[in-house]
């Protein structure tokens, strides 16, 4: 963990350059220091039918979660929520500028036990 989902709806592919997103994403994360590189993924949900408000004006919205695992404090993940959502706005703020879009962000934390994985990456990043 983390884990970084950006819902998006389909009339925006071309212009949100998630590619660039996910690294800034990713580099933030592991810049923290409380999350290990080797579990950090970013990944997209095209959204091909939705709904927003009157749906007249091909309106557009990003909802980002951040699934992490238990155990770190209240503050430490409210300075990374909003270090991480500064980045995200700045991110999509051309593209604000020329259309309606809305972005959210939301971080949950996964259930202690009721959480499995198996990752041989982490063996990668320990060697360094």
């Amino acid at each position: 963990m983390p884990h970084f989902y950006a819902e998006c709806t389909d009339n925006i592919r071309a212009e949100a350059d998630l590619p660039k997103l996910f690294a800034g994403v990713n580099q933030l994360l592991a810049d923290t220091g409380i999350f290990p590189i080797g579990g950090i993924r970013s990944r997209a949900i095209w959204l091909d039918t939705w709904q927003m408000a009157d749906g007249k004006n091909n309106y557009a919205f990003v909802h980002m979660t951040l699934k992490i695992g238990a155990g770190r404090s209240l503050k430490s993940r409210q300075e990374v929520g909003e270090t991480l959502f500064i980045f995200i706005k700045h991110h999509f703020a051309a593209l604000m500028e020329k259309r309606y879009l809305a972005i959210s962000l939301a971080i949950e934390e996964l259930d202690p036990v009721l959480n499995y994985k198996q990752n041989n990456v982490h063996a990668l990043f320990s060697k360094e």
